[in-house]
């Protein structure tokens, strides 16, 4: 019972540890949005659905008993914590079992986007579960951001990972669904430990229970640990950015070159280079140079043998092949008679003398 004489901040922490303990229980409300969430999620998985993954991230109540546990290892209650513990376990199993079921039903041969770009987590993502878990835990601690819990439960979603988990697993495919566990498991302790050091900053009288708990220093040891996966995944990925960036940039390079330094693709009116592509997965790349000609018999082989020859020195140590695709274009259109000079818009250029031999003297 609430005693009378207690102050207004010891009532509101009395009704704030109510809530968490109803929020950490696994009745039937959990239950029933959990298997909900699942369903809902797996489907939009399989049909490739941005918008059902969505909405399965709204009604999934698991950020609950997260916010709950984060609470109570700063109350220090352990039997609460594995309260809260326990449900999320249970809503992982309902899950995983569910999406396998179904994943096992519909037997995809392959997978759409929404599944497969959940099985390469990095840093950003553990980056994103942390300022979630702080906000998330703000909200919960100001009643007047609650507005903010839907657009959390979307951004740093826990059903879809361990959904894919449960499809992946169906299909045998267990690299793939290692990479959705590690998702989960980034967005689970980050949520956890984001809430507990937004807990520690806004309520002072947590701090030090904080500082001292073993089991919020082994979250934080546990979340530290992922830097090391998700930070190759995070150097792979930035590589690899590089690596398309800087053949955006030579692709373009090479496109202007071709342009502005050679005639037969630059500079004869005869042949249009319309676009051009590079295979950057052929050994050497093949640049594929689209071209509209008037004479189907430009450019021939010789000049686009001296066109890869100038790329190839350009571009040096670094070879290319090149091909040409041409297309033959017809230009209809009656002759007309030239205007006067003096209605000329754009007068033509002025061309410089073109230099006379000298002769030479004769001796005799």
């Amino acid at each position: 019972m609430t005693s009378f004489s207690a102050t207004p901040e010891a009532r509101r922490l009395e009704a704030l540890q109510e809530e968490f303990e109803r929020d950490a229980s696994c009745n039937q409300v959990f239950l029933v949005l959990t298997v909900g969430a699942t369903l809902i999620a797996t489907l939009g998985l399989l049909a490739n659905s941005p918008g059902v993954v969505i909405g399965a991230m709204v009604v999934a109540p698991w950020i609950m008993p997260l916010q709950a546990m984060a609470f109570e290892i700063a109350q220090g209650r352990l039997a609460m914590v594995g309260r809260a513990l326990r449900s999320l376990l249970v809503g992982v199993a309902i899950c995983v079992l569910l999406a396998m079921a179904v994943g096992y039903l519909v037997a995809f041969p392959s997978f759409g986007s929404e599944v497969m770009n959940r099985t390469s987590p990095n840093l950003l993502d553990l980056g994103i579960a942390l300022v979630a878990g702080a906000v998330a835990m703000f909200a919960k601690l100001r009643k007047d951001a609650l507005s903010a819990l839907a657009g959390l439960a979307i951004a740093v979603a826990l059903v879809p990972p361990i959904c894919v988990v449960g499809i992946l697993l169906a299909s045998a495919y267990w690299g793939q669904a290692y990479g959705a566990l590690l998702l989960f498991t980034t967005n689970l302790l980050g949520i956890l430990v984001g809430a507990m050091a937004t807990l520690a900053a806004l309520e002072p009288i947590y701090r030090s229970r904080l500082l001292h708990s073993k089991l919020g220093l082994t979250s934080l040891g546990l979340t530290t640990l992922l830097v090391i996966p998700l930070g190759s995944s995070f150097l792979r990925l930035l590589g690899q950015a590089n690596r398309e960036n800087k053949a955006v940039q030579l692709e373009s390079l090479i496109e202007q070159k071709l342009r502005s330094s050679t005639i037969t693709l630059g500079s004869d009116p005869a042949i249009d280079l319309v676009g051009l592509s590079i295979d950057w997965q052929k050994n050497p790349p093949l640049i594929r140079a689209r071209v509209r000609v008037t004479d189907p018999e430009l450019p021939s082989a010789r000049q686009v043998a001296e066109v890869q020859t100038f790329i190839n020195r350009s571009q040096s140590p670094l070879r290319f092949r090149l091909v040409v695709q041409r297309t033959a274009v017809d230009l209809i259109g009656p002759p007309t008679a030239p205007n006067p000079a003096d209605l000329e818009v754009l007068p033509p250029p002025l061309l410089p003398p073109i230099p006379q031999p000298q002769q030479e003297s004769n001796d005799g």
